[in-house]
């Protein structure tokens, strides 16, 4: 079971974080995305999967005053 930002997810196969975020309505462009500690490139994200014991944060860019 996957960790995604603390909660567990059954990831039944491998899944492109592209695709994860699309999958949960998430705009890849407004999100900073760490797979197992390591921070991905927006450009990695279609190329970089997220396996079941795999863990992840995803962090939302917040522009205010």
């Amino acid at each position: 079971m996957a960790k995604i930002n603390g909660e567990n997810f059954v990831i039944a196969e491998p899944i492109t974080v592209s695709d994860f975020l699309i999958s949960r309505g998430i705009n890849k462009d407004t999100v900073a995305v760490e797979l197992n500690g390591e921070i991905l490139s927006r450009t990695s994200f279609e190329n970089s999967y997220i396996n079941a014991e795999d863990e992840v944060e995803i962090v939302n860019f917040v522009c205010g005053g």
